[in-house]
């Protein structure tokens, strides 16, 4: 394979050698100290008469429960399409297992259950790993590999790596360790010369190439040394030189004979074809059409009639029977196509109907493989591949791979990292400072006399600050599900880890420019010149602040998409701002309960008590005074019981935090 081939795949980046030996300081830990602290155990994968259908055409009722007869109407127009339909076949230790078949024939479905991900559970047979179910031992020793990159786009690669080692690799390998395991890694797939590059992928960060972005994906699942790997479509939208990269690394991690590869692919080349040790052809409908040895395939095929009479790729007369065109009738089109003296009838007479070519190579599979594939599974034994029990048993107790608090350590540490730009870019920066300035420039030294525009500034500073965190913090969990949902699915940290870290994360980050914020326009605007007044004042700005977003994540959480959970928070927020005591002073008694729900009322009452006393007075006309609580922008709200206030305001910080980790554990159902 040639070295320093150009990645053609999106970028512009030269690719280093694929095998790139380590150091001498660093083989000794990839050979040796990796597998005595990952305890690598070798997995035979079986699937047994898979069959997995979906329910099609479901009618959703309204909001009224629906009656009886209704229900029964509603269940009889619900369809049931299959999706697997009894799919067999075993995977052994040392052996690279291809999936083939056209678009829709439920090569991601099997893939998505061979790894134990599946949403809910398959309608018949089973899937066992050295004879056992789908168990936590097993998930966290199983590599996934999506078709779609997901990955942190504003980390570098080879801190994408390093953070994944950190959290995945065993306790009993140190922090340095784990960052030369990344660094070998990231040699093996060529991507040395980016490793500082930030990963990108989204609109408006550029990064890698997208080859790159794809190796970086299968580079986070190699660093576990993992027992089993399972790749979708590894090698979509790749060149063909960075695709064969990619299958001859697969090829040597299966090679040693204590790993089991599955991957699917659309369309291979020959010469990725030839890599492959065995060959799972499923057709348009879901159906098995071969499995056996890869090199076995053409043979096969010619053997029950469907032979090519042409030099061709395997993997291109397969997709081509997979739905329905039989090689002589495709050679007859071909040669027609070019002499237009050839008549019609000739095609026609030579074509074959593709539904009775699926039919007849099925007949063949139940024939010719399935009998046989059967007593094949019945002999397969996992110990004849260095499988031991008590050495599964031992893997079992492990919980996780290192404890809460380093988890917790690592996800703060890469979160910052990763918002680092979202948070402080200069969009957001220039849209805050300009609103406090051009507030401060409106309330200019306000006097102490104007109570009228000193009330109206403090309702600004509980309006902007509660509605401004609250759409922001929208955006967090719906953005981050799909990561979120991979991270877990492999067993990465816990969720409890996870949120907290999220929550430390963001403070330094969401409490910075509302500081600047109230800086800015509490001295402007001529409020209380007093320092205790201004630090009062400032903590309870931040305690809205908090409070906003614990709402918006609970918002997101809850509902997981953008739009939706924008549109209730408009909704909220408006409500809010209507019952906050400033606009409605005279609420009528059958609704007053609103603006006990409104956090902006409590933050607007708590500011009120910070810049005024029940003894206070203002000019209420000509040389007379008032006492401040008459005011009625004041006396809708009163100035009493403020630490009640307080109190209340920390139950909603907390309910909505709970609420939204609540919501998060719909994300990734426990292993099964």
């Amino acid at each position: 394979m040639p070295p320093h081939e150009p990645d053609q795949s999106g970028g512009g980046h030269r690719n280093e050698p694929m095998a790139v030996h380590p150091s001498p300081s660093t083989a000794p830990f990839d050979a040796r100290r990796l597998r005595q602290t990952t305890a690598v155990f070798p997995i035979t994968l079986k699937f047994e008469e898979v069959v997995y259908k979906v329910k099609v055409g479901q009618q959703r009722g309204g909001w009224w429960w629906p009656s009886k007869a209704k229900a029964m109407a509603m269940a009889a127009k619900e369809k049931t399409k299959t999706i697997l339909n009894g799919i067999t076949g075993y995977v052994c230790p040392g052996e690279m297992l291809a999936m083939l078949g056209p678009s829709g024939s439920g090569k991601t479905t099997l893939l998505t259950g061979l790894g134990g991900r599946l949403p809910g559970k398959l309608h018949s047979g089973k899937i066992t790993y050295n004879g056992h179910p789908f168990c936590g031992s097993v998930k966290r020793r199983t590599g996934f590999v999506a078709q779609d990159d997901v990955l942190y786009p504003h980390l570098t690669v080879a801190e994408t790596l390093r953070y994944t080692a950190l959290l995945r690799l065993p306790r009993k390998l140190g922090a340095a360790e784990k960052a030369v395991r990344a660094e070998g890694v990231m040699l093996e797939l060529g991507l040395g010369r980016v490793a500082h590059s930030m990963v990108g992928g989204v609109r408006g960060v550029r990064g890698v190439s997208g080859g790159e972005r794809r190796r970086v994906s299968i580079g986070l699942e190699m660093l576990v040394d993992p027992s089993l790997l399972l790749l979708d479509e590894p090698t979509s939208g790749l060149d063909s030189t960075t695709a064969a990269r990619i299958v001859g690394a697969l090829r040597r991690m299966a090679a040693d004979g204590r790993r089991t590869v599955v991957v699917t692919i659309h369309q291979p080349s020959s010469r990725l074809y030839h890599m492959f040790d065995k060959v799972l052809l499923l057709s348009a409908e879901g159906c098995p059409i071969y499995y056996g040895r890869a090199a076995d395939a053409l043979p096969y095929f010619a053997s029950v009639g469907f032979a090519s009479r042409l030099s061709v790729n395997p993997a291109d007369l397969m997709l081509d029977l997979a739905n329905g065109i039989s090689p002589d009738s495709k050679e007859s089109n071909e040669i027609n196509n070019g002499d237009s003296n050839l008549a019609n009838e000739s095609a026609e007479t030579v074509a074959r109907d593709p539904k009775a070519v699926k039919e007849e190579l099925i007949s063949a599979y139940d024939r010719n493989i399935a009998t046989r594939l059967k007593a094949e599974l019945c002999g397969v034994d996992p110990a004849n591949f260095g499988y031991a029990r008590d050495t599964s048993v031992r893997v079992k107790r492990e919980k996780w791979s290192i404890g809460w608090w380093e988890q917790f350590s690592v996800l703060l540490s890469r979160g910052l990292k990763e918002r680092r730009y979202e948070s402080f870019n200069k969009l957001r920066i220039l849209q805050v400072l300009s609103v406090a300035i051009l507030g401060g420039l409106l309330w200019w030294k306000t006097p102490p006399s104007h109570i009228q525009d000193r009330t109206a500034l403090i309702f600004f500073f509980s309006v902007f600050w509660g509605f401004f965190p609250l759409y922001n913090a929208v955006f967090t969990f719906p953005q981050e599900r799909p990561m979120l949902a991979k991270e877990r699915a492999s067993g990465m940290y816990r969720l409890s880890s996870y949120f907290l870290a999220r929550t430390v994360g963001d403070l330094p980050m969401e409490l910075g420019l509302p500081t600047a914020f109230v800086v800015i326009i509490y001295w402007m605007g001529g409020l209380r010149p007093d320092p205790a007044a201004f630090v009062l004042s400032l903590l309870v700005v931040l305690f809205s602040v908090l409070v906003a977003q614990s709402l918006g994540l609970a918002f997101g959480a809850l509902l997981m998409d953008v739009k939706q959970a924008t549109t209730l928070a408009s909704v909220t927020t408006l409500v809010f701002l209507i019952a906050g005591g400033y606009y409605v002073q005279h609420i009528p008694p059958f609704i007053v309960w609103l603006k006990y729900l409104s956090y902006s009322f409590y933050c607007y009452k708590l500011l009120l008590g910070v810049q005024f006393r029940e003894t206070d007075r203002y000019e209420c006309g000509g040389a007379a005074t008032c006492p401040v609580v008459d005011f009625p922008a004041i006396k809708s709200v009163g100035l009493t019981h403020m630490w009640v206030d307080v109190c209340i305001m920390g139950l909603m910080l907390v309910g909505y935090r709970l609420l939204a980790y609540s919501a998060l554990h719909r994300l990734q159902p426990p292993a099964r």
